[in-house]
């Protein structure tokens, strides 16, 4: 088996202290807009799209597929965050972005605390990995604060990446 294509979806909405991660909904597209759009959230992944080319191309309800979690508080998106398929090893890729104004808060830590437990308990045998630019600090420090280790560092879309990975049973 790889990824999650054995999970029933979507679950139940996840509660944490302050957010919810949930299945997108038509009400989320403008932030998906501005996630998609911004230069800051598009630093270490390739750059940002063109908003209006973002607008012209985003479906009604953005995101809906197995193993996507929008991240709410208080009702309104402020990121998400994703488990696909490795391409290589097609194990649970996390994945996260979240919008500029609600960085450096907690919030991505916290999603991906709550999306890793949801995956240990859907997937309890399986391990997670995730990529990174070595330049995001940011991602690095949450790596390392959710339990992932490296496996190994490599050139890829012309910068440096790490590569770890996180078991339910660490």
């Amino acid at each position: 088996m790889t990824g999650l294509g054995s999970v029933d979806w979507p679950p139940t909405a996840i509660r944490t202290g302050r957010l919810v991660l949930r299945e997108s909904e038509a009400g989320d597209r403008e932030a998906f807009v501005e996630l998609f759009s911004s230069p800051e959230v598009g630093t270490y992944i390739g750059g940002a799209r063109p908003r209006d080319e973002v607008e012209r191309s985003a479906p009604e309800v953005t995101g809906r597929r197995t193993g996507f979690f929008v991240v709410a508080l208080g009702g309104a998106m402020i990121g998400m965050v994703t488990f696909d398929p490795h391409p290589d090893s097609g194990e649970p890729q996390l994945g996260y972005q979240f919008l500029p104004e609600f960085w450096g808060q907690g919030y991505a830590y916290e999603a991906c605390v709550a999306a890793l437990d949801w995956c240990a308990a859907a997937l309890p045998d399986r391990q997670v990995v995730t990529t990174t630019q070595t330049a995001n600090l940011a991602s690095m420090r949450l790596a390392a604060k959710l339990g992932f280790t490296e496996v190994e560092r490599f050139e890829g879309w012309g910068a440096e990446q790490w590569s770890g990975v996180w078991s339910p049973l660490h």
